[in-house]
């Protein structure tokens, strides 16, 4: 259902595949997924990366595992992180590949350092897009 792979004509990848095909008849597009709790905070100190990535990681599990998919069926990813800094960037995806939601990231994936993001004192987002399975 869903095809990874990378030409060798570009560069090689930090993990993610430049190309993702999917025969599936139905996608999920999943809202960005935020660093909030239950009653709607963001998480964490001010400036605390870690943890606003953790608990992005729970709510996209939790949302995929409501679309009835699972971080394998993800087709795309977007990652926003507030930062200029490559280190924190760097930071941030491991963090994501060390995780449970790791496999979501093999597919098409973009890492992008932004200004900011909707909430105060947010650093963290993440758009997934699921193939579900039949």
């Amino acid at each position: 259902m869903i095809t990874r792979f990378s030409p060798d004509t570009v560069h090689e990848t930090a993990g993610y595949h430049h190309v993702t095909i999917s025969s599936a008849g139905r996608l999920a597009h999943l809202a960005g997924q935020c660093p909030l709790d239950l009653a709607g905070h963001v998480v964490g100190e001010p400036g605390d990366h870690a943890a606003q990535t953790a608990q992005v990681i729970t709510n996209c599990l939790a949302v995929l595992t409501a679309a009835g998919a699972s971080p394998s069926d993800v087709v795309r990813s977007i990652i926003y992180v507030v930062s200029p800094d490559s280190h924190v960037l760097s930071a941030v995806w491991n963090q994501l590949n060390a995780s449970p939601l790791a496999p979501a990231f093999t597919t098409a994936s973009t890492l992008l350092g932004v200004a900011s993001l909707g909430y105060t004192g947010q650093l963290i987002e993440i758009d997934l897009t699921a193939a579900l399975p039949d």
